[in-house]
């Protein structure tokens, strides 16, 4: 396994991160310890969680996924052995009316109530890496490129996320602190204010990247690149998309599009156009579909993690394996070929 800085803290992190939102929902808390037992067998030191988890979000498993990893934690005595990423929730009233009473803003209040209550559940003292899992500001995110500016909107100061942060580093509850969901704009926002004094310096940037949304190498690489904000690539499959298991109008039975439709952000006739040529193209080198995928983000100079989430061990399996596959030359340019067909269908 590959190790790779977390910016300049001197963290090294396994260039493969395990995520964990399906633990407590499409995974079993037993379920859940067998995938971290064999991550960190071949290598893999670096768990990615939310307070949110598990997905699909509801009251009743609000929490479950970071009481999972702290179980598993305490009964095999590992929390040495693996860096801990978890996020606070963003601003979304309506749908997290559940969590400390639906405001769920970036500000001291709730990032100290937020941090206090994921120490509990992961049962451990500090929390290695501590994530705004999305803006608290209006802003393009989640499958929109365009930006369409809300005057007035509410939004908590910068200064104040970074100041309440600044907070829980001092005490020691959280040794790094990331963004996720971010765009230039805020990212530089939030640098600029560590450069100035008001907070801690940004170390990572977990936003989507996969061979159907390439939009970060627009958006955000040079930052990346220049500032040592590394990418944590979530979704580098395209939620099971580029595995093709999706093709030819397929609904697996117990697959994350058969029982969530109503997400699509990964669907339609150019993702499965798309889908369809990178599988085509793994095939012919002799790949699994999603070697091809994984290996492709893994090739990227910005990139610090990817992310990845399996229900089933053989899943499991094949995602971290694919930290073994370089592509060559001919792949890389067949990918680049494909891509100009079809440039960023899923944004």
């Amino acid at each position: 396994m590959e190790y790779r800085p977390l910016g300049h803290t001197g963290i090294k992190v396994s260039a493969i991160c395990l995520g964990s939102m399906t633990w407590g929902e499409q995974n079993s808390e037993e379920e859940g310890f067998a995938q971290m037992d064999y991550a960190l067998d071949q290598g893999v030191n670096f768990i990615d969680a939310a307070e949110m988890y598990p997905i699909a979000t509801r009251a009743e498993t609000y929490g479950r996924t970071e009481e999972i990893i702290g179980n598993w934690m305490a009964a095999r005595g590992t929390r040495d052995k693996v860096i801990v990423a978890t996020k606070i929730v963003g601003p979304n009233p309506k749908r997290f009316h559940y969590i400390r009473g639906g405001e769920t803003r970036f500000n001291r209040k709730h990032i100290t109530a937020a941090v206090e209550t994921s120490l509990k559940r992961l049962k451990t003292d500090y929390i290695d890496l501590y994530q705004l899992h999305w803006p608290d500001r209006a802003t393009n995110d989640f499958g929109s490129l365009a930006y369409t500016h809300e005057e007035g909107a509410e939004e908590t100061p910068v200064e104040e996320t970074l100041a309440a942060l600044d907070e829980v580093v001092k005490a020691g509850k959280v040794r790094q602190v990331g963004l996720s969901n971010e765009n230039p704009w805020g990212a530089m926002r939030f640098l600029t204010g560590a450069e100035q004094g008001k907070g801690p310096r940004m170390v990572s940037v977990q936003n989507p990247y996969s061979l159907l949304n390439r939009s970060f190498e627009t958006r955000m690489a040079e930052i990346a690149m220049r500032e040592s904000l590394g990418l944590l690539a979530y979704a580098p499959l395209a939620a099971g998309t580029l595995t093709g298991k999706y093709l030819d109008g397929q609904w697996p039975k117990g697959a994350r599009r058969t029982l969530w439709p109503d997400n699509t952000r990964y669907q339609g006739p150019q993702a499965d156009a798309a889908t369809a040529a990178y599988v085509k193209l793994a095939r012919e080198r002799g790949l699994d579909p999603a070697e091809l995928a994984l290996a492709f983000v893994l090739s990227q100079p910005f990139l610090t993690s990817a992310i990845i989430g399996a229900t089933q061990m053989v899943q499991l399996k094949t995602n971290i394996g694919a930290a073994k596959v370089t592509l060559d030359e001919e792949t890389l340019k067949a990918v680049e070929a494909i891509h100009k067909v079809y440039t960023y269908p899923c944004p």
